[in-house]
């Protein structure tokens, strides 16, 4: 009986000691389903329930839905898909579902069929269309189904991630998506916007999407501009200050997935941001870690959005700024032991720590990334300059007693004593597992770049270059390898 209570007082510290960790990652759930029919369906049950008024676009007619979200949010209507020539099955099961009354179809003939109306309309629907002779036509006129507004969002007719980047805020606002193109202003859009006495105007893309020309011939034009469509995402919520409570994500080259995602986060007055299919892009990341965003909803199935973007996501380090130091450099060799130079050491282990913390979704940054030597303020200055959330040198050391070995990590208590000790706490396991070596615990000191770094910073000492047994473990690849996974692993467990 008393060795199973300890049994059961032993199991109850593990959970004590394991479980704040794991709920402490960042939450990610993902609205998925067998195609975009069942994506836009699903979504729909998730922000609405039921819904009396839906909207319905063709799947290949990605134009057709650049300029639908606002008007179906003012509907209160989720944005759905259908094959061309027939009502979706699975558009048809969610449409029964979410008991559906009206639908609006956008576009013509050739995007969503005569026989969708009419299988419509037997499922007791009352059906609408709104239609245009071409994509900036059908915007025009979809613009003059909504309430008046005096501002208006204008974008690229061919550039549709840009139209569903601006989609949550534009709908939010009640202002309507008009397009263009690159060439210059479309007589349709300078119509609707003469005729529906619009003032204001909110270019969305960069002079490559809407010239200069066309920009100066719209109505008190600002513009939000990007490098990519993951900037110009990033730079709405940014520019807008938009609500990142729960942000949704989509893969920025899936229309079908990105629409649904507009339409959802415009109805929960959420941010929306895209990724690509295998790794967050470095814009994407930037958002993440300056709005701290922590909780996330996916669009779409594995094939558009892979599990490895899943895990960057629940990362805590996704987003963070991290300032690798690899210790000396050049003519400034450090350490020497048994066919070892300490740069070479320090360096190894820094771009393998660089690789492993990109790959986990955090932004890291390098003080150097081949045989160059900076000065310690330099090394300091370069932190600061990243804006980096932490700060980690990389060292390895040497004694004149050859049986010195182990490993270490100081932290100076300057400026962030607390959180920099955290971080060394962090850490030193990790290392001392992924090493085998032997712990010489976290340990405080002046080093220059650890006392005058502003931000949270460590210094690893490896280990011994002087000595026999770290040498060799030194020497190892994979050794090296497994300790910039486990300095990686520490820097996640100090974000938790």
């Amino acid at each position: 009986m008393r060795s199973i209570m300890k049994i059961v007082f032993l199991s109850v510290v593990a959970m004590c000691l394991f479980l704040p960790s794991a709920l402490a990652d960042n939450s990610v759930a993902r609205i998925d389903g067998k195609n975009r029919y069942a994506v836009a369906v699903n979504a729909a049950k998730k922000g609405w329930g039921t819904a009396s008024t839906a909207v319905l676009v063709g799947k290949e007619a990605y134009a057709d839905a650049l300029s639908a979200v606002p008007y179906a949010y003012q509907k209160n209507a989720p944005v759905l898909f259908t094959n061309s020539s027939s009502l979706s099955t699975d558009t048809k099961k969610g449409l029964q579902s979410l008991k559906t009354k009206n639908v609006t179809i956008l576009g013509g003939t050739k995007s969503v069929s005569s026989k969708v109306t009419t299988q419509l309309k037997a499922m007791g629907i009352s059906v609408k269309r709104i239609s245009g002779k071409n994509r900036y036509d059908l915007a025009a006129n979809i613009a003059k189904q909504m309430k008046s507004s005096s501002t208006a969002v204008v974008a690229n007719g061919f550039a549709y991630a840009d139209s569903v980047a601006i989609a949550p805020y534009a709908a939010k606002q009640g202002y309507p998506i008009l397009l263009t193109n690159d060439k210059g202003l479309r007589s349709e859009t300078s119509a609707v916007i003469k005729s529906r006495g619009i003032n204001k105007t909110i270019v969305i893309g960069g002079e490559s999407s809407i010239n200069k020309s066309t920009y100066t011939k719209l109505p008190s034009p600002s513009r939000i501009g990007g490098a990519n469509r993951y900037e110009v995402a990033a730079n709405i919520v940014t520019k807008y200050n938009m609500s990142t409570s729960n942000t949704y994500i989509s893969n920025g080259f899936a229309y079908a997935d990105a629409a649904t995602g507009a339409s959802i986060a415009a109805k929960q007055g959420k941010a929306f941001i895209f990724t690509n299919e295998k790794s967050l892009p470095n814009a994407t990341r930037k958002i993440i870690g300056s709005k701290k965003i922590t909780s996330f909803n996916i669009l779409g199935g594995t094939s558009t959005v892979t599990n490895n973007v899943t895990s960057q996501l629940k990362n805590p380090v996704v987003g963070k700024k991290v300032f690798i130091d690899p210790g000396h450099g050049k003519q400034d060799s450090g350490a020497v032991g048994y066919g070892l130079l300490e740069k070479n050491v320090n360096l190894d282990v820094g771009k393998r720590l660089n690789t492993k913390l990109n790959n986990a979704g955090a932004l890291p940054v390098m003080s150097r990334t081949s045989d160059t030597f900076d000065s310690l303020q330099t090394r300091v200055t370069k932190g600061a300059n990243a804006k980096a959330d932490i700060f980690i040198s990389i060292h390895a050391n040497a004694n004149d007693n050859s049986s010195a070995n182990g490993t270490e990590t100081y932290y100076d208590k300057t400026y962030q004593a607390s959180n920099s000790l955290k971080l060394a706490q962090n850490i030193q396991p990790k290392m001392v597992s992924a090493l085998g070596t032997r712990d010489r615990g976290v340990k405080t000191a002046g080093f220059y770049v650890i006392k005058y770094s502003k931000m949270p910073s460590v210094l690893l000492e490896t280990g011994f270059v002087s000595s026999p047994v770290d040498s060799n473990i030194l020497k190892s690849a994979t050794k090296k390898d497994k300790l910039a996974s486990g300095i990686s692993s520490g820097v996640s467990g100090y974000f938790r």
